[in-house]
């Protein structure tokens, strides 16, 4: 199991890029925020919460979470851009789950980063926490990798049917595409999905 904390501490942190996911850019851009709903969203694995506040900055509630204490004391430290807040938590925790409610979920590298044994309960916790209707957007890595060499995670890679496999008890598909926007390196191994909640 991989030590976040410890990756924070040594400054170990490949997935850290200084700005927020280009493929959110170009969601929002395609589709507003229809499908953040009214609020609040929840960014699980935010990290230093870029993604937080780009959201944050189209006028939503957004709650950051992540299990590491040094990135949300980092993402604490940069100045906020609207109704933003952050949390040292556990998404997977039924104790942290009870009581929450949000209108949406945005998934940037939480999926890709935990073993892929545990993207059940990932589901099932998502479906927890939203409220009906809720939805799930996000942009899944594909192929973290480059052919051939081998697959040691985290990151680790999906095929758009065996994520939707992992959500559709709960979930329906309203909407997926390649992104055409990626950071570098990234181009074409990404896939955003919108998955609603039941």
């Amino acid at each position: 199991m991989t030590d976040w904390e410890e990756r924070y501490r040594k400054g170990d942190m490949p997935w850290e890029k200084g700005e927020a996911a280009p493929p959110l850019a170009e969601l929002i851009e395609r589709c507003g925020t229809q499908y953040f709903g009214e609020g609040p969203v929840l960014v699980p694995g935010c990290g230093l919460g870029h993604d937080v506040r780009a959201l944050a900055s189209h006028g939503l509630a957004v709650t950051g979470l992540d299990l590491a204490e040094l990135a949300i004391e980092k993402a604490k430290a940069i100045q906020p851009t609207g109704a933003e807040s952050y949390e040292v938590g556990n998404f997977f925790d039924p104790v942290w789950q009870d009581g929450r409610k949000f209108s949406a979920i945005w998934e940037h590298t939480c999926f890709c980063a935990i073993d892929p044994k545990d993207r059940a309960t990932y589901a099932r916790s998502a479906a927890e926490v939203l409220i009906p209707g809720g939805y799930l957007t996000g942009v899944f890595f594909l192929t973290p990798h480059d052919p051939g060499e081998e697959e040691a995670g985290p990151p680790f890679g999906a095929a758009p049917g065996e994520i939707e496999s992992y959500f559709s008890e709960h979930f329906s598909l309203v909407d997926s595409w390649v992104p055409k926007r990626a950071y570098p390196g990234r181009e074409g191994k990404e896939w955003i999905a919108i998955f609603r909640r039941k």
